[in-house]
């Protein structure tokens, strides 16, 4: 089991950012992949999720239109495409992976069996 992220960097407000999360072949059949994140001082958080039966994407209302989360099958690798970022969108970033598909859990940290390691996303002002 492996998760890789990447991507992660300094970015101005508003600017964009691409994230990776490069997975072992057996977690990327896992039903479900999402991105959280934890800023400081703060709990981690659902972000964005991708159902592997369907492509069905999954947003937290903040994110919601501004990004983008994606699926290379042949790459075994999940995208999180950051536009118009913001200062409160600074944290670290994780992917994870559900064996479950999409349920409300999907939407908390505890509704994930695999994690990678974090990736620091620093949006300045």
């Amino acid at each position: 089991v492996q998760l890789q992220a990447s991507g992660g960097g300094l970015v101005q407000a508003g600017g964009s950012l691409r994230l990776s999360c490069a997975a072992s072949e057996r977690t990327f059949s896992s039903n479900f992949m999402g991105w959280l994140r934890q800023a400081p001082g703060k709990e981690r958080e659902f972000v964005a999720g991708i159902s592997r039966s369907d492509g069905n994407t999954y947003y937290t209302t903040s994110v919601t239109g501004r990004f983008t989360i994606s699926r290379d099958n042949a790459k075994n690798t999940v995208y999180l495409q950051m536009n118009s970022v913001k200062v409160e969108d600074t944290a670290v970033y994780y992917c994870a992976a559900r064996r479950r598909g999409y349920t409300i859990a999907a939407r908390t940290p505890q509704g994930y069996d695999y994690w990678g390691q974090g990736t620091q996303v620093t949006v300045s002002s």
